[in-house]
């Protein structure tokens, strides 16, 4: 279970993780665990989340979001698999946070003021 605020949580049935060896520093360490981690997340298949959230975390993922609508989250900084974990969960966790807010306004279209723009010219002086 991933505690994502006080009312919201996702279960570990719609978490996919995988772990495999990850490259990078670290010496013969490297060459022999599996410390890379990679979190998948079906973003369809998350029926707690509204239609609007699940539309707005495929907008934040990007390239991070496959075709069939999987994000994808993958961690090898650290050489420990927990710390890989937990940082995995956390970037989720904040993409979560960032795709529950609303929407930001839309810009309003505005044009420099005339004095605006002579100030700019005089400036340029």
């Amino acid at each position: 279970m991933l505690d994502i605020r006080p009312n919201l949580a996702l279960p570990d049935s719609v978490l996919e993780w995988r772990v495999s060896r990850a490259g990078g520093p670290g010496g013969q360490h490297v060459n022999t665990t599996s410390t890379q981690v990679e979190l998948r997340l079906s973003i369809d298949d998350c029926d707690m989340l509204s239609l609007r959230v699940r539309t707005r975390l495929k907008e934040l993922g990007g390239s991070r979001v496959s075709n069939d609508g999987v994000l994808r989250i993958v961690c090898g900084s650290s050489r420990s698999q927990l710390a890989n974990k937990d940082e995995a969960e956390q970037r989720l966790r904040a993409l979560l946070l960032e795709a529950l807010k609303p929407p930001p306004k839309p810009r309003r279209p505005t044009k420099p003021s005339r004095r605006a723009k002579a100030k700019r010219v005089d400036e340029k002086k």
